[in-house]
């Protein structure tokens, strides 16, 4: 089958590659429909996600439909469409069983202290072979995919498979209730379903940044007050608009990748969080030149006593937060993988209701067969590639 496998920092390729089989009774296999590529998948081309296995299959969002189960999983049938998660849990051990699903004790074959298992991604977190194919081995598939309604389009369900649920999952750790107002650092794919889930739990007014105009639109579109770093500053603009007090909650969705005004770079840093790099002449797989500049905006925007939500990735050589600042101005923060599971049943719902449409982020559609030049141009943020479905069928 084909499927895009990672080589290298920098070195990303079309593959024919085995077609994937049940290893463990809990395993499903899923014949893909639909794919996506995620910035997340851009942090590990760039080394900035570092310690990847070459030969690893990319990709951690998938629709598809079901060809082969094991004889532990009973609640699905060869032949159903469904919906897979991002990250796989076990559903039984205590955290699976506290909604904890990014933290369980038995998906990571690393141990239960090696933290989230997810598709494609580092060696610590499996590996697990990713989604970017024709084929996927899903362990737990019990757990980690979730039926689909009939009304609910593979371009509907691609969204729930990460992106959307890591936005809410955003919204819920940064408490966002009632009335409260909002800052959201990073208006792609994530940060534009962390505005949608704001305004589902109640927010008042939402403020999203970027300095990116296709995605700042976006963001307009869905109700969000923006403001574009590069031609102000970002704080002191969420300052003046909530008469000095800064805003109630901050989602921070950009991550490790994050940009300073102007493309100002912090080299220093930027080889503490990324160790192994290689951007090329022509200016892909650069890394963002300020890691930790979202974070910092983030503790300067958000009200005294306020509560951040950092969904944006950080691994683990990443060390710079401001912590004076969230001890001298009482902040609550918190941060994390998402918790697919716990959201995804939820997600589907509000979709086959009718109540909300998510394909309004999804801006192309490539086969796999062209993704590796869907992935240079989205690391190179052409303007209108926001989100990029991959339509994985055999050529």
């Amino acid at each position: 089958m084909k499927a895009v496998v990672f080589h290298g920092v920098g070195d990303i390729r079309l593959d024919d590659v085995p077609e994937p089989e049940i290893q463990e009774p809990t395993d499903a296999i899923v014949r893909l429909t639909s794919s996506a590529i995620c910035g997340t998948d851009l942090h590990m081309v760039r080394g900035t996600l570092s310690g990847m296995k070459e030969g690893t299959i990319l990709g951690h969002e998938g629709v598809g439909i079901v060809e082969e189960v094991g004889p532990q999983v009973r609640n699905l049938n060869p032949g159903d469409r469904v919906v897979v998660g991002s990250t796989v849990g076990c559903g039984y051990c205590a955290y699976c069983r506290a909604g904890y699903y990014a933290q369980c004790d038995n998906a990571n074959p690393n141990g239960p202290q090696a933290g989230t298992a997810f598709f494609g991604g580092p060696e610590a977190t499996g590996p697990i072979d990713g989604m970017q194919a024709e084929y996927v081995r899903v362990p737990y598939a019990s757990v980690t995919c979730v039926k689909l309604p009939e009304n609910v389009t593979d371009e509907q369900a691609i969204m729930i498979s990460d992106i959307f649920p890591t936005g809410y999952f955003g919204a819920d750790i940064a408490d966002v209730s009632d009335g409260d107002s909002v800052t959201v650092f990073g208006c792609g794919p994530v940060g534009q379903f962390a505005i949608v889930s704001a305004f589902i739990m109640g927010a008042s007014r939402v403020f999203a940044v970027d300095n990116r105009e296709d995605r700042l639109e976006m963001a307009r579109a869905q109700g969000a007050e923006v403001v574009n770093f590069d031609e102000e500053d970002p704080v002191g603009t969420v300052q003046e608009l909530t008469g000095g007090i800064g805003t109630d909650r901050v989602i921070e969705a950009v991550g490790v990748d994050a940009e300073a005004p102007g493309g100002e770079r912090d080299e220093q840093e930027v080889g503490q969080v990324a160790p192994e790099t290689n951007p090329q002449e022509d200016g892909l797989w650069q890394p963002g030149g300020s890691p930790s500049q979202s974070a910092v905006w983030a503790t300067q925007a958000v009200c005294k006593a306020g509560s951040i939500g950092v969904i944006g990735v950080f691994p683990p050589p990443a060390m710079t937060f401001p912590i004076g600042a969230l001890q001298q101005r009482n902040l609550t923060v918190k941060g994390g993988n998402c918790n697919h599971r716990r959201y995804i049943p939820k997600l589907v719902g509000l979709v086959a209701s009718g109540a909300l449409d998510p394909t309004d982020v999804l801006t192309q559609e490539e086969p796999v067969t062209g993704a590796i030049e869907a992935y240079e141009v989205f690391d190179q943020r052409r303007p209108g590639w926001i989100k990029v479905e991959l339509l994985p069928k055999a050529s």
